[in-house]
Formats: C-alpha cells, structure tokens, sequence
C-alpha cells in the first residue's frame, strides 16, 4: 500500500515537473523572440504559459498536419498582443509552417509572426486578434456556428468546442459585454474563456482603471465562473473538466503572475509592452532552471510537446471516416459549406427573378424592399445564408418568411436576432464566416455603421464574406433627424480597402448588387440602401450584371452629349429626371450609374475614361459629403451634395432644402454649360 502510495507520489511530481518545462518553453521563446525583435509584450505569454500548457496538452483537440479540418477545436488568443504564446505553442507542437527561424523573426517584414496573429499568415491562426475585445466576439460566432453546423449535421460531424484567452483590456472592451450577454442568452456552452486575470494594464495596475467583479458580470449574463490560481496545473484541469460538461458558457478566471519568472519585473506593467531586457532574460533563465541557448529547448521537452501535437491524429481520422461513410448527399453538401462554394442554382433563380424584374412594371419603392424581395429569392437558394438584423428587423427587412429564429432552443434557424449589438453583430458575423458554413448577413442603419466598423476593419483586412445590409442611407430617411442621417459614412466605408460599398439605384440593380457581394470570395460588402421610394430606373433585362464594375452609362445622350451625370443609390432618378429637362433645351446628357466606386477603381483606365466620357461638363451628385468622388471629377467639374449635418423633417423637404432636386442639377449643368461654351468661343 505505502510502496503504491510512493510510485503514485512519485509520478504527480514527475508530471509536475514535466508541465513546468513544457510551460517554460512557452516562457522562454516568448522571452527571446521579443528580446531579439527589440519589441513585443513578454508578460502574457509568461504569465499564461501554464493555462495554455494544459490547454493544448489535454484538452485542445487539434491536429496541426491538418489544420483545416472541420471538427477541430478552435482556439482564439483574443488578448492579440500576446502573439508570442500562440507562436511559441504552433511552433511546440508542429504546425509545419512556424518553425524556428520564424520564431526567431518575430516582428519582422514578411515573418508569419507578425505583432499580433493575423489570420491567413500562419495555420491555426483562427481569426485577426489585437484589438481588444473583438477575439472574445469573434469567438462567440464561432461557438454559433458550431451548434447551427451540429443542428445541421448532428455531432458525428460537429461535435467542438472554442477556447478563449482572454485579457483584462479584453473584458474592459464594450464589445465584450455585447458578446458574454449574446452567448449567455444562447446559451452556447461550447464557449470557454481562459481569462488571464494578473490585475496589470499598461498604465499599471489594473484598479487604476477597473473595479468590478468580473465573475458576477458574466454569471449575470448567464454563464458559469469559477476562479481558480492559472499556475496550477491540477487546478487549471479540473476547471476546464468542469466548463467542458457545462450546459452554460463558461468564464475560468485564472489568478496569474504576469511576466512570471523574470525575478525583478514579474507581476509589473514593466512586463506588458517591452522587452525585458539583456540581464533580466538572464536572471529569469535562472529564476526557470533554464541553462539552455536562446530559442534552444530541450530534446526530451520538444518531444513531448511534438506528441501532444499529436494526439488527436486518431480522432481526426476517425472523423475523415465517419464524412465517408455519410450518404453522398450529406457529404456533399457539408463540403460544399465548408468550402464556401455557391449552389449550382443561384445563377439560375437570380436570372429568372431580373427577367421578371423587367417585364413587370416596376412601382417606386425603396431599395431596402427591393432587398427583401431579393432576398426572397436567394435565401432559399442558398441555405447556408443566415440572416440577422440588430433590433431593426422591420426596417431593414432582412428576414424573409421562411428564415426561422435562432435561439437556445432552435439552432437550426436561419435568422438572428442580434438585439442593439451593432459592433458585436458584426465581430460575431466574422466568426460565423471564419468558422466556416454560413454566409452572414446582416442588417442595421447605415449610420450605425459606426458602431460596427472596427469589425467591419477586421473583415476586410482578413477578407471574410459577410454582408452587412445598412438600410436609411441618407437624408431620405425624413423626420429622424440629423443623429439617424448618414452624412460622411459612404466616404468613411470606401476609404476602408478591401470593402465593398454598394449603393443601388432600383430593384434590378439591388438584385445585382446582392449577386456582386455573393460572388465575392475575400471581400465583405455594405448595401447602402434606402428608406424613401425611388423609381424604377432599369427597366429593360440585360444577361450581363451591369453593376459588376462598379459603374456603367446608364443612358446616352440624345445628339451631342454635352454634360455627364454621375450619381449613385437614390440620385439616380434625379439624373434621369434632369437629363429630360436639359435635352428638352437641347442639351444632350449622358448618365453613369456608379453603384460600387470601389469595383469600379478597379477596372482598367480604358474602361474608366469610356463610362466617364469627355463631356465638357460633369458633373456627381449624391446625398452625401464629396470625399471619394474627387478622383472623377475635374477641375471645374460640379458636385450635388451634403456638406453638414442634416435636419429633421420630411424626406422631400430635406432634398429641396439641401439643393439635391432635379431643378438644381439641371441649373448647374446649364450653368456650367454655358461657361464652358462662352469659353471655347
């Protein structure tokens, strides 16, 4: 019994020691990378080493020689600035492309190890971390999408659960808060967040800025919390056993030391942001027992990290034979979903819907119905497409009548009640999309873009599909006043790059412009589009997708064309009205509909300079600031516009008001006209 008792004794402390090296590993390339890029932040990873130790070792159900596959685990680092411990730890366990002398080029140009994880840089990068706050958002989509994809598929196909680190800056965030009430109302119980709890910030302690309770926060929410000290390898286990069989999300608050193990500046924001410099690396190799080279780590240690990276290499295979042996049918379509790959049939149903968009007389409506009943046709065509809207269900109207509602109860639905979420709507949009299965979309007002665009930001930067409908585009939006009026937004959303912001004129050209932001592949899109009714400016049924490039000549001159009038969205109809009453005095006119400035940036000058044309007048309106038409309109050349706040009022009054009618188009144009051939004479 007492020589039972010895060898059991004497195991726990050889296990013990074994978790300490694995962990110091972590501590000691973390250290030496950011010592030798001169920059970084070495606390967190030192501090966390033990947490993510246990993780990746007896939890994390990855296989890094497959990093794509379906069922894994995902693991998010929403504390970005701690890059060094997801490097590190890719690196441990065998992610074929982060090898040493990546690690040894942190920071640096071209490196997979950039400041903070990019997603696409390296595999198992899940998503974009950094800026705080959106990890934890972003993962709360995920853990949706996990159990819409187990709804779908059952969990023979899915069956994982998502894994957050999580920082104090990450809990300060407002869209945190948006994201822990989200995922306790849905109770996603997949969801599991590590929170690094060491009381530091960059300004110093954390009470400088901070006083709440962090666990009474989330189990107000919903979710289960427990706190527990995140170096105790026999503490960190049991917690995360116990969050694994919850039937809530789950917050583990782990106590830590940050920069733990560098003797002199541990448990200091001098550890955060810095190197630690040359003779602190010294004295924290001893503080570890670590008498190795920079970057070396033990044979013995690096091969028991190597094994960990394969533990789930069975499991992974298993799950590869379980997808075979599904009915072809099943198969098919899970693959299709988790390769973003349209169905066959949309081309079809878009086509059938714009040749009766163009036999039928099309009544003034505005743009956002006309999304609707676009939807209305694509939505059961593609059944991955799951829809939303942050509390403005009926103003933005993005569900259609076949979307049933997301909820704890019916994850099977396709429609999501987000509530007045704007920016965790659009950082949990990322993580449906990066997860994989579904394209988002979702709606709100466009002004309220604001709200959402550091997600938006991140979309764009990791070129995710997701449509973001953004209804009440304009003044046009009448009696709500100028706090609802999106003035600078349209320039704001196309200086972003790698976004595509879409500005429809009428029913066909919203129906292209869905199609636009469906094709894409690496681009999310905004449909700016309207409250007020707009006629029908597209009238006749064209096979080509006459938005596709951004912009096109919606109509030629009569004659000589003399003036050409550039507009987007709901300006339009006032371009053809204007064109009427300038060719009726013999001035011949010319209008480009130019729905997308940023496709049509894109095409070649050629193109450009033969929608643009050569008219001696020019002349761009649109309800909005100017910002981002300069680059189309010459010296000279006219602008209709906004340039201050709006007012609350009826629609029509605010154009008349503002000088965004027919009357002032066509005064300007005769005007510019008329200077320009007393000029040539």
């Amino acid at each position: 019994m007492s020589s039972s008792n010895g060898l059991t004794e004497k195991k726990s402390a050889m296990d013990k020691n074994r978790h300490k090296r694995m962990a110091n590993a972590i501590r000691i390339l973390a250290m030496d990378a950011v010592q030798a890029a001169n920059s970084g932040h070495p606390g967190l990873p030192m501090g966390a080493a033990d947490i993510a130790t246990v993780l990746f070792t007896g939890f994390l159900k990855i296989d890094p020689r497959r990093p794509l596959w379906p069922d894994r685990d995902r693991f998010i680092l929403s504390a970005g600035h701690g890059s060094m411990l997801q490097y590190a730890l890719h690196y441990l366990v065998g992610y074929e492309d982060m090898s040493l002398e990546e690690i040894k080029n942190f920071r640096q140009m071209g490196a997979r190890t950039p400041g903070h994880p990019e997603f696409g840089h390296a595999a198992g990068i899940e998503t974009t971390t950094g800026p705080l706050g959106q990890g934890i958002a972003t993962a709360t989509g995920m853990a949706l999408a996990e159990r819409m994809m187990c709804a779908r598929f059952g969990d023979e196909l899915v069956d994982h659960f998502t894994y957050v680190l999580a920082s104090d800056g990450d809990l300060m965030e407002g869209v945190s808060h948006e994201a822990i009430s989200l995922a306790g109302h849905l109770r996603l119980a997949r969801l599991i967040v590590l929170y690094d709890d060491n009381d530091i910030s960059i300004d110093g302690p954390l009470d400088l800025a901070e006083s709440g309770d962090a666990l009474q926060r989330f189990a107000a929410a919903g979710w289960d919390t427990i706190r527990i000290d995140g170096h105790d390898p026999v503490a960190i286990d049991s917690a995360l056993t116990q969050a694994r069989a919850s039937d809530k999300p789950s917050l583990i608050a782990c106590k830590t030391i940050i920069g733990y193990g560098a003797p002199n500046k541990q448990g200091t924001e001098a550890t955060h942001g810095a190197p630690l410099g040359e003779d602190e690396v010294k004295l924290a190799r001893a503080e570890l027992g670590w008498t190795g080279q920079a970057f070396a780590i033990p044979a013995d240690i690096l091969d028991a990290w190597r094994m960990a990276g394969l533990r789930h290499t069975s499991t992974r295979k298993a799950w590869e034979a379980r997808l075979d042996g599904q009915d072809a049918k099943i198969k098919n379509r899970f693959n299709r979903l988790m390769a973003a790959e349209l169905p066959a049939c949309l081309e079809t149903s878009i086509e059938t819907y714009k040749k009766q968009l163009a036999a039928e007389s099309q009544p003034p409506q505005a743009t956002r119905k006309s999304s609707e009943q676009a939807l209305k046709v694509i939505v059961p065509a593609i059944p991955e497409m799951v829809g939303g809207s942050a509390d403005l269900t009926g103003s933005n109207n993005t569900r259609t009548p076949s979307q049933e509602i997301v909820s704890a109860d019916n994850y099977g639905g396709h429609f999501i009640h987000w509530g007045v979420r704007e920016h965790g709507m659009a950082a949990a949009m990322n993580g449906l999309a990066l997860h994989g299965g579904f394209i988002p979309y979702s709606g709100t007002f466009l002004v309220f873009s604001d709200y959402a665009r550091p997600s938006i930001r991140l979309a764009a930067l990791m070129g995710l599909k997701v449509i973001h409908v953004m209804t009440h585009d304009s003044i046009g939006l009448g009696e709500d006043g100028p706090t609802h009026q999106p003035i600078e937004h349209l320039a704001s959303l196309r200086a972003m790059p790698n976004l595509l912001t879409l500005r429809p004129a009428d029913s066909i050209e919203t129906l292209e412009c869905w199609q636009i932001a469906l094709m894409q592949k690496t681009t999310p899109s905004i449909l700016a589009l309207t409250r007020q009714a707009v006629p029908a400016v597209r009238t006749e049924y064209t096979e080509k997708n006459l938005c596709a490039k951004g912009g096109y000549e919606l109509f030629s001159a009569k004659g000589e064309a003399q003036v050409t009038l550039l507009a987007t969205g709901s300006e339009v109809h006032l371009a053809v009205a204007a064109k009427e009453k300038l060719e009726a005095d013999n001035i011949g006119t010319r209008i480009v509909s130019l729905p997308c400035l940023e496709l049509f940036a894109q095409q070649s000058q050629t193109y450009q300079q033969d929608v643009l044309g050569a008219t001696p007048v020019r002349i761009a309106i649109e309800a909005a600031v100017r910002q981002s038409w300069d680059r189309y309109l010459r010296v000279g050349d006219g602008f209709i516009g906004m340039a201050q706040f709006g007012a609350s009022a009826p629609a029509q009054q605010l154009f008349e008001h503002f000088g965004i009618t027919t009357e002032a188009i066509v005064k300007m144009a005769k005007e510019k006209h008329e200077a320009k051939h007393k000029g040539t004479k």
